[in-house]
This record gives C-alpha cells, sequence and structure tokens, in this order.
C-alpha cells in the first residue's frame, strides 16, 4: 500500500463529515487533504485511544520529532511513517510549514493538561490549535498552486474552523464528559447556574429524557458562538476564491446542518450522538460542489 493509499483508507474508515468534503477535489488536491486529514486524526486518536497520559505524552513527541524529520532535507533518520511520507510533497507545494502542524500537536497536547476552559478566550486558544490551523491549511491546499491567493483565504478559513470545533463542542458533550472533559467554559456554564461535576456526571442535567433549560441555554450560547465564527468566516471569504473553497464549504454546510438538527431535537446530546446519515452529507457535498454560491447562501441561512 503506498502512502497516499494509506491515508485515503484513513479518511475513508474515519466516517467524519470532512471526508465528503474531499471526495470531489482533483487527485493532487485529494491527496494531499487526505494525508493532512490523516496527520490530525493519527495525533487526535493518540489523546482519545491512549489510557495512560504519559504514554500519549511520549507519542505526541514522537510526532513532533516525525514532523522535524519530515521537513529536514539531509536527515540522517528520515520519515517513517506512511502519513509523513504522503504529506513530504504537499506541505512543501501548499506552504504548508512545520510549525503548523506542531501546532496541532500543541492541541492535543492540551487536552492532556487540562479538561476545562475557563472562558472563550481561553477556548479559543484551543480550538485554533486543534481547527482554526487546520482550516487554514486546508484553505492553502484548496487554493491550488496559486501561490498569492494562498494568503486571502487564511482569515476566512480561521474563522471556519473555530466555527467548526464548536461545533464539534456542542455534538460531544457527552463523549467528552465520559473522558471527564468539558469544553463549555467554566464562566458560560456558571452564567446559567450550571456546575462543571454536574456535565460530567451528566445524570443531574437529564429530567424524564430531557436536558433541563439551563444545560439547553448554555449550549444555545455555544451554538451561537459558533454561528458567530461562521458569518465572520463567509464575511472574509473573498468572492473570487468562492469556488476553490467549495470543499471548506461543503465542511461549513454539513457541519452547521448537523447543527440545525441538534438544534431541532432540543439539543439531545447528553444523551445520544446526533448525526447526519452519509447520503444525507453527500447530498449536501454534491449540491455544495456544483453550486458554490448557493452553498455560501445556505451557509449565511443556517448561520443566521
Amino acid at each position: 500500500m503506498t502512502p497516499q493509499a494509506y491515508c485515503r483508507q484513513q479518511a475513508a474508515q474515519s466516517g467524519s463529515s470532512f471526508y465528503y468534503s474531499f471526495l470531489f477535489l482533483p487527485p493532487a488536491q485529494r491527496d494531499a487533504i487526505m494525508a493532512l486529514y490523516a496527520f490530525c486524526r493519527a495525533v487526535d486518536d493518540v489523546v482519545d485511544n491512549v489510557q495512560d497520559p504519559s504514554v500519549a505524552a511520549s507519542k505526541l513527541a514522537w510526532w513532533r520529532a516525525e514532523i522535524d524529520r519530515m521537513v529536514a532535507a539531509d536527515a540522517a533518520s528520515p520519515a517513517t511513517h506512511p502519513i509523513c511520507l504522503a504529506l513530504h510533497a504537499p506541505a512543501l507545494a501548499y506552504g504548508i510549514k512545520a510549525s503548523d502542524l506542531k501546532a496541532v500537536i500543541a492541541g492535543m497536547e492540551m487536552d492532556l493538561q487540562q479538561h476545562s476552559y475557563v472562558d472563550d478566550e481561553a477556548l479559543s486558544v484551543y480550538c485554533w490549535r486543534v481547527a482554526g490551523i487546520v482550516g487554514q491549511m486546508s484553505a492553502r491546499i484548496f487554493s491550488g498552486l496559486d501561490v498569492t491567493s494562498q494568503g486571502q483565504c487564511d482569515t476566512y478559513a480561521l474563522h471556519m474552523g473555530q466555527a467548526l470545533q464548536r461545533i464539534n463542542i456542542v455534538r460531544d458533550v457527552g463523549e467528552d464528559a465520559l473522558r471527564g472533559r468539558v469544553y463549555l467554559p467554566l464562566d458560560l456554564l456558571a452564567k446559567h447556574g450550571l456546575k462543571l461535576s454536574d456535565v460530567i456526571a451528566r445524570k443531574p442535567l437529564i429530567v424524564d429524557g430531557q436536558l433541563v433549560p439551563a444545560m439547553v441555554s448554555a449550549l444555545k450560547d455555544c451554538a451561537a458562538q459558533a454561528k458567530a465564527h461562521l458569518r465572520l468566516a463567509l464575511a472574509a471569504l473573498p468572492p473570487d476564491q468562492v469556488r476553490n473553497q467549495r470543499s471548506g464549504l461543503i465542511m461549513g454546510r454539513v457541519y452547521a446542518s448537523l447543527l440545525a438538527e441538534i438544534e431541532r431535537s432540543q439539543f439531545p446530546v447528553l444523551q445520544q450522538r446526533v448525526s447526519l446519515t452519509p447520503l444525507k452529507k453527500l447530498s449536501l457535498a454534491w449540491r455544495s460542489w456544483v453550486a458554490p454560491q448557493g452553498a455560501v447562501r445556505a451557509l449565511q441561512a443556517l448561520a443566521s
């Protein structure tokens, strides 16, 4: 199996909504974004699947060293992981720096070091590392080899990454609580009279199978933050880059549609995982690809 085939396999097996945004890209860009996705998935899995924090930290340190080996032109010990072998050429072609990839690792290390965030400012740092910088790297790939346009979409991509991560936070509240993690900021919980321990325990916040109104209100505030970042992203997207950034718009539309479904269902995220069907995701992806301006309008409506 080639390194590129390995990354394609990792992306396909993940079942992630992101996979559907990659399907229609030209082969070179598709391989590049799948290699980047495989890297993000691999370091995220370290934190989620390794029980011993010290072992997880060692694995993340290995990935940091592997990135150094990947970018070193004359490394005595070159990179060996198939993800880095697949990512090396795209990193050079699309201006992806070692520091960008290491920022993602730093975000994963935050999950080992803390399990809650004081306020939105602190949460924004985490979201930038695990999603904002990923959005910017992705936007550079989506721009193709037109280096002059790669930097034009950085603000758009930063806010799109922030929005998608905050939607993830809403969707995954229950699963994260099982791991002892709560990404809803402490000041937001306090505003609604909620305690961190109640979110982790989950049961105190569920009455007759429904979330208590205070928790619903807190989640609505988090959803509102996600929508605010979506609006900022769309406002920053240069009109002449809409077509190039179709894959990012697909991501945004799928995630914003997921958030709308969560809202319609009255935020049952402590009781179950809400998701869109693969057919729904594929339909949204196809419609956004063939009509990117329609995707922008749909996103504007979903973010209102």
